[in-house]
């Protein structure tokens, strides 16, 4: 039976959607492969997808997510050249879930044991405004 995945990595994890492509193409998987700004979709038999997906999570575990999708790359129904142009349906679904994802990867790494742990995010602080006066002062002098 024919299955398709997308495969979405969080934006603090440090696996790319092209990490993941060349991973898939170097493992000799047969499967059919297209790469987007989420991630990867993968499409193929249910037994090599499943094997492929366990071994991409395991590239970080807390960082990259698996999804089912109804339809395969390029099929006529979801495939935006085909329709005309536009963002395909469930686009927008996935783009919201996709900035939900650090939070649910720093969740899952905190959960994890000591060597499985994320490092966490800088935090970042506003600017000091006399320290940014400093700043403009040295380099208008």
């Amino acid at each position: 039976m024919l299955v398709t995945k997308y495969i979405i990595t969080s934006t603090e994890s440090s696996i790319l959607p092209s990490d993941i492509a060349m991973k898939i193409y170097g493992s000799g998987y047969d499967l059919n492969v297209k790469e987007t700004c989420f991630g990867v979709i993968i499409n193929g038999e249910e037994k090599v997808v499943n094997e492929a997906v366990r071994e991409i999570r395991a590239l970080d575990p807390a960082g990259i997510f698996i999804k089912d999708r109804g339809f395969p790359p390029g099929d006529p129904r979801r495939c935006r050249g085909r329709r005309g142009g536009g963002a395909r349906p469930g686009y927008y679904m996935i783009e919201s879930e996709s900035k939900l994802l650090p939070m649910i990867s720093r969740a899952l790494a905190s959960e994890a044991g000591p060597e499985e742990k994320a490092e966490a995010p800088l935090e970042r602080k506003p600017l000091d405004i006399k320290r940014l006066e400093e700043i403009i002062e040295e380099e208008l002098s």
